[in-house]
């Protein structure tokens, strides 16, 4: 791909970009805080009747984020650059993989669950296009844009800490005394996630929050860290803060009961450690320091859920089992997008609870929209990350703060949010979801030749 570095551009479009940037990174902030509901549940969400509904605690209706993404789109125009970048196969892949799910959704068994799953989909891929087009050509992610990013998920992990600290038991006895009798209908989901002391913040459901962090976390961290430097805070400050900010995330992973999750953020860390300048020595003693005190604080703290028989996992797999089923009885567009409940419902399990998502993205993928869907978009999800860290590898080690370290902390994320979808549902959920393809589209869109991966990323981009 062309990278007019040598070039400068019109100062009109210099400020759009910057506006571009700093008003997604909000737009995605708002995301993990108002939008952590699945599509095909938001007959259960209703707009805000009041201020307190409307700034704390409640969802709001998703059709006010389609409205604001369709306003990104119009700042988007005028600053993207239209150049696709190699290999241009895989970067076309995501808007072959929609056209697919449109098609998809002319043969479902549920139109109802297929149209609103649909318009998620197409706003994936409008957040990707944005990364892509718009983000990507123009280098590292603008320092507004993470910033917005970063005040978001610290406030995520703000109302994850309050929840434990009994925030999440007043809203319990607030819902049971004054909310439970006035409703006639409560999704099955929502009562057991209120019955429950696992923290969920601002998402759907604790393994959500799980995966919200896994995501946005590394290049969180990566900014915190990289905003003290130049000489802008000791090295002891800079520590400091960036522990803190990690303290917040952990704790909120912990008290989330994410196994998944757990185990994700402990591949995540050995990864981050043999990307570091640390001598080989050193970093096989962190590794293995790492590794043993991980799993031993894993088994520890889930050794009674093993005991037990580890049900959700035994529920996984029968979900799973039934998702290969469907796409084998409905091999070529599946039973529509989103409808994955009706399928599962017919030969599930009598001992299996039910379930609406198949808690993996790319079976349902399989089952929802065929062989052909889930072909697409796995090869995609697949193929930016390979293409991500080829690209990472090709520069080597770097420093924490430059511009390959910041690179290389966006895979992190993508990379965790692509293993955790192996038993979750991420694709199926907006504030995880479009953030995730807005950085796949960034990392897709970087020039491969032009300015210097090792250097500084500008405040300015």
């Amino acid at each position: 791909m062309k990278h007019p570095s040598a070039s400068v551009a019109p100062p009109s479009r210099n400020f759009s970009h910057r506006l571009l940037s700093i008003l997604l990174g909000l737009f995605l902030a708002l995301c993990l805080l108002k939008f952590g509901n699945p599509p095909i549940m938001e007959k259960y969400v209703t707009p805000p009747g009041n201020i307190y509904e409307l700034l704390l605690g409640f969802p709001w209706p998703i059709t006010w984020a389609y409205l604001g993404l369709a306003g990104l789109l119009v700042v988007g125009w005028r600053t993207a650059r239209w150049e696709l970048p190699a290999p241009p196969w895989l970067a076309l892949l995501p808007f072959f993989w929609l056209a697919w799910q449109v098609l998809a959704e002319w043969d479902s068994v549920s139109p109802t669950l297929s149209i609103p799953t649909v318009r998620h989909f197409i706003a994936c891929v409008a957040c990707y296009a944005l990364g892509l087009f718009c983000l990507g050509p123009r280098g590292p992610l603008s320092a507004g844009f993470l910033a917005a990013l970063t005040a978001g998920i610290l406030l995520v992990v703000i109302a994850g800490w309050e929840q434990h600290f009994g925030g999440l038991e007043a809203s319990r006895k607030y819902f049971f005394q004054y909310l439970y009798p006035e409703l006639k209908e409560v999704p099955p989901e929502y009562l057991k996630k209120i019955s429950s002391d696992r923290i969920f913040a601002t998402l759907f459901y604790p393994n959500t929050l799980a995966g919200a962090l896994l995501l946005i976390y590394p290049p969180v961290l990566w900014f915190v860290w990289s905003v003290g430097g130049e000489g802008r805070m000791t090295l002891p400050a800079r520590a400091t803060l960036l522990a803190m900010v990690a303290l917040g995330g952990a704790g909120c992973l912990y008290w989330s009961g994410s196994k998944g999750g757990w185990l994700i953020a402990l591949v995540l860390g050995l990864i981050a450690l043999q990307r570091s300048g640390f001598s080989r020595q050193l970093r096989l003693a962190l590794v293995l320091g790492i590794l043993v005190a991980g799993l031993a604080g894993f088994f520890w703290k889930y050794s009674g859920f093993f005991q037990k028989g580890a049900t959700s996992v035994g529920a996984r797999f029968d979900y799973w089992r039934a998702a290969v089923e469907t796409a084998r009885n409905h091999p070529f567009l599946g039973t529509g997008p989103g409808t994955f409940a009706l399928a599962y419902e017919k030969i599930k399990r009598p001992e299996s609870e039910m379930a609406r998502l198949a808690h993996n993205d790319y079976l349902e993928q399989a089952s929802d929209s065929g062989l052909l869907g889930a072909l697409l978009y796995s090869v995609f999800v697949v193929g930016s990350l390979a293409v991500g860290w080829r690209r990472i590898h090709r520069a080597g080690p770097s420093a924490m703060d430059s511009i390959a370290g910041q690179r290389f902390a966006v895979w992190l994320g993508v990379f965790a949010w692509a293993i955790h979808s192996l038993i979750e549902f991420g694709l199926y959920i907006p504030a995880l979801a479009w953030p995730a393809f807005t950085l796949l589209g960034w990392l897709l869109g970087q020039p491969e030749k032009g300015g210097n991966p090792q250097g500084k990323p500008s405040q300015n981009q």
